[in-house]
């Protein structure tokens, strides 16, 4: 069977998705890939939070799912809402990389650097990690963020080291940060393949099961979490526990709270918000 799979078009979008098509080749389907653009690719200047932060990578994907124009749309889970769309499931996570962020342009964090991100999960953990430190937006694709970095002169930027990994640059990392020190986006590290309800089937057996578990974890916590509080957000399982935090965006405060189940682990940093 023939499936048309969706994905942003980006160097590290289409590796990722050559990855996913691998994945149901072996399952026996013939793929064929279709590059698509979103509003996150269009407008790279804008910081997250004014084009929508969650979902602005996947939003135009998922439409032409809904609409029948492809049969998978592959996604970082990152991406993603941390509730599914009407009429789309997950119907398999390829297994997990990498989920740490990756220090790049430096081994370790000092006082007075300048670090590149557009991220204001990383920014709060930085700042609450070393308060002098110059956080500037930085945004685009790997290589354009790196090309930027450079230009501009920054000490450091921050990136998903899975992202760098899968380009087959990982000798650009410094530092990989331990999740103690900060703690990764739900999601980060393993890639999630959407499909219409009804036609799980289609990719189901290409699901690892265990990174369906730890994501789909950290996916209801970060979602019970932003139902009631707009401060910066994240969400780790490390197999055993669950870990998430919330934070001032200039890092002045951050909480921390684990446990087992998402919604407990969500109510014990919402209580603390409140």
């Amino acid at each position: 069977m023939l499936l048309r799979v969706g994905s942003r078009g980006s160097r590290l979008a289409l590796v990722q998705a050559e990855q996913a098509a691998a994945a149901l080749r072996a399952l026996g389907h013939d793929v064929a890939l279709v590059p698509m653009t979103t509003a996150g690719d269009r407008d790279r200047s804008s910081p997250f939070g004014q084009i929508g932060e969650r979902g602005v990578f996947v939003k135009e994907i998922e439409e032409a799912l809904l609409a029948g124009r492809i049969d998978v749309a592959v996604h970082s889970s990152k991406d993603m809402t941390s509730t599914d769309t009407a009429g789309l499931v997950v119907g398999a996570y390829l297994e997990r990389d990498d989920p740490r962020d990756a220090l790049v342009g430096a081994v370790e964090i000092s006082a007075g650097m300048r670090i590149g991100t557009a991220s204001v999960r990383r920014r709060a953990q930085l700042l609450a990690l070393e308060p002098s430190l110059s956080m500037e937006p930085l945004r685009g694709n790997v290589d354009t963020r790196l090309r930027k970095a450079r230009e501009r002169g920054l000490d450091a930027l921050v990136l998903a080291c899975c992202g760098l990994d899968r380009l087959g640059l990982d000798g650009e990392i410094g530092l990989r940060f331990p999740v103690e020190t900060m703690l990764p986006e739900a999601g980060q590290g393993a890639l999630a393949l959407q499909v219409r309800e009804g036609e799980r089937e289609l990719v189901a057996p290409a699901d690892d099961a265990e990174s369906r578990r730890r994501v789909e974890a950290e996916r209801a916590c970060a979602a019970a979490i932003g139902a009631g509080c707009l401060a910066p957000v994240a969400v780790h399982h490390d197999g055993e526990t669950l870990s998430a935090l919330i934070a001032a965006e200039d890092g002045s405060w951050l909480e921390r709270a684990s446990g087992i189940d998402p919604l407990e682990v969500a109510d014990a940093l919402l209580a603390v918000a409140r």
